[in-house]
């Protein structure tokens, strides 16, 4: 991509995805996604109601009156975005590919994240660790964030959600907050959520296409798997092919959504030709009701 088009590209999102964190998200983000700790702000004095245990003797005794410890939530926080990048993210039926939305919610995200002083960090994955960009704050280190969202070219196709959990529980030390962009089109994935999701708090965004849900009725099609490169005829005119198709769709969401639950880690489906913003506020609410 020239230099030109791509510069183009990165200043669209930021004006769209910066203007959505700021108006929409930003109280929702808050709520959502609060410090973990408290800290020491100041010491004033104690008025009725206030919880003794919170008073600070050496002070009271000082000064022969009562005083209390007052604490701040500890705000500054870690976000990484865990990215698929493979094949499967080259596809899409309607507006654009599913990579495409992921992009602009990676943008949106950050963005929110930065209005709260938190740092953000990115690892682009597949089967392969393909790039990890430690977390930063500043908006420059966002706008680069962006740019490889865009123009990134992963050197292998497959998927491996449990080596990405497995690595990124490895590099961030520090307790955090992942958000994982995928389609979830892989297996054997619950044991790494589960222990990733122990360490730091897992968010799991699932981006799909419409026609991965349901085949149209169009006749005989040549479907190519884009992670390996298997082809396919099939006659999506048979209704028998369709329901099959639609019970294999149904088992993996369940295999899926039961993944999920059972590792305590939040999630929301998001089409990729569909506007985000709905899921991702009904996501931050329900997140910022438990707080």
């Amino acid at each position: 991509m020239e230099t030109t088009e791509l510069l183009k590209k990165v200043r669209a999102i930021e004006i769209k995805t910066r203007g959505l964190s700021k108006q929409i998200f930003s109280g929702e983000y808050h709520s959502a996604f609060k410090g973990r700790g408290m800290a020491f702000s100041e010491v004033r004095e104690y008025i009725p109601g206030d919880d003794i245990r919170a008073i600070d003797w050496n002070v009271t005794a000082r000064f022969n009156h009562p005083y209390i410890k007052v604490f701040e939530e500890e705000r500054e926080l870690t976000f990484m975005l865990l990215v698929d990048v493979s094949a499967s993210g080259e596809f899409g039926t309607i507006k654009q590919f599913k990579k495409d939305q992921v992009t602009e919610i990676c943008a949106v995200l950050a963005f929110s994240a930065i209005q709260n002083n938190d740092k953000v960090g990115i690892i682009f994955f597949s089967d392969q660790i393909e790039k990890f960009i430690p977390p930063k704050k500043g908006k420059s280190h966002i706008l680069r964030i962006i740019r490889e969202l865009i123009e990134f070219q992963p050197v292998h196709k497959k998927t491996n959600i449990a080596m990405a959990l497995r690595y990124f529980s490895n590099v961030i030390k520090k307790r955090s907050t992942a958000f994982v962009l995928s389609d979830f089109i892989d297996e054997n994935f619950h044991d790494a959520m589960k222990i990733a999701n122990k360490k730091h708090d897992i968010v799991a965004l699932q981006i799909y296409d419409k026609r991965e849900a349901e085949l149209p009725k169009v006749g005989l099609i040549h479907f190519q798997d884009a992670e390996t490169g298997k082809m396919l005829l099939i006659d999506t005119s048979d209704r028998k092919t369709r329901e099959n198709y639609e019970n294999w769709w149904e088992k993996k969401q369940e295999y899926i959504d039961d993944t999920f639950t059972k590792c305590g880690v939040d999630s929301t489906m998001i089409r990729a030709d569909e506007n985000y913003v709905p899921a991702l506020m009904k996501l931050f609410k329900k997140r910022g009701s438990r707080k």
